[in-house]
């Protein structure tokens, strides 16, 4: 199985090239209606509105998890009061509220929001543990992209345990994999769909961290649920997998109805310059 996936990575490497081609195609193609744009964004409403003026009865947005008939894989948990927040039994709570309101008189209506950075599907700078980086400024807005966008291993974890070195060696992760998003027991328990916090959530013990780091060129680490290091092992683990400033950490990833296999991922944070952590939008192109 590891060399038809190692096989895989390769040939997509060896293809990447064709993608600016692509890039050009599309770039030379006429532009579309704005009509026909707003259908491709908001496939609910076919227009901004009826030519009488008022809108529609019935607006209901269609919200997705696939796109494209399987070809894109929206793996970036929804912000909802009910999700789980660190060390809560209560989950996030009202995060979200209608500021200015048109129905009571507001010209527009805009929301204001208030969350902990490292809530949802997030990503973790040095600066989350390393306090010395944090006042050099190695925050979210410092991190490279170039790690958070490419091709990338999702893989199975085995379910009876947390992610130690016995473990990373069983996987076979081959040399030259530079992402690697872990699924592990946490998808199939729903834990991101849980309110409650639970510490029984799986994930790196130090050792795993440590044997992560000296053995393989994986720099994304990706796993699903809100911390890549288990509950036991949460400050060492980080610490290991953060010292080198090298490897990015994307926790909460939403991993559930996606084949295990190699994709393409992009993983876009938030630049919230001076913060340790951010919330960040992941997809999976198959």
């Amino acid at each position: 199985m590891i060399e038809i996936i190692t096989a895989t990575y390769s040939k997509a490497m060896a293809v990447a090239p064709l993608f600016l081609l692509h890039v050009i195609t599309l770039l030379s193609l006429p532009s579309l209606p704005i009509s026909a744009a707003n259908s491709d964004a908001y496939p609910s409403i076919p227009g901004t509105a009826p030519i009488d003026g008022g809108f529609l009865d019935e607006l209901k947005p269609i919200r997705r998890e696939v796109y494209g008939e399987g070809k894109i894989y929206d793996i970036s948990h929804r912000y909802t009061p009910e999700m789980p927040s660190w060390d809560s039994s209560e989950g996030l709570g009202r995060f979200l509220w209608l500021a200015a309101s048109m129905k009571n008189g507001s010209r527009a209506n805009n929301s204001e929001m208030k969350i902990p950075t490292h809530t949802g599907t997030h990503v973790d700078s040095p600066g989350h543990v390393y306090d010395d980086y944090y006042d050099a400024g190695f925050d979210v807005d410092s991190l490279d992209l170039r790690v958070l966008n490419g091709l990338a291993l999702l893989v199975d974890v085995p379910k009876d345990k947390n992610i130690t070195a016995e473990v990373m060696k069983s996987l076979h992760i081959p040399k030259g994999v530079s992402r690697v998003l872990f699924r592990t027991l946490n998808t199939d328990r729903r834990l991101m769909f849980k309110k409650e916090f639970d510490t029984s959530y799986v994930g790196f013990m130090k050792d795993g961290a440590q044997w992560l780091v000296d053995n393989t060129d994986i720099k994304l680490v990706g796993i699903d649920y809100l911390s890549v290091a288990a509950y036991d092992d949460l400050i060492p683990s980080h610490l290991v997998f953060l010292k080198d400033r090298e490897t990015i950490l994307v926790e909460g990833l939403k991993l559930d109805g996606v084949k295990a296999g190699v994709y393409t991922v992009h993983c876009l944070p938030l630049r919230l310059v001076g913060a340790e952590g951010a919330p960040i939008r992941c997809i999976l192109i198959d």
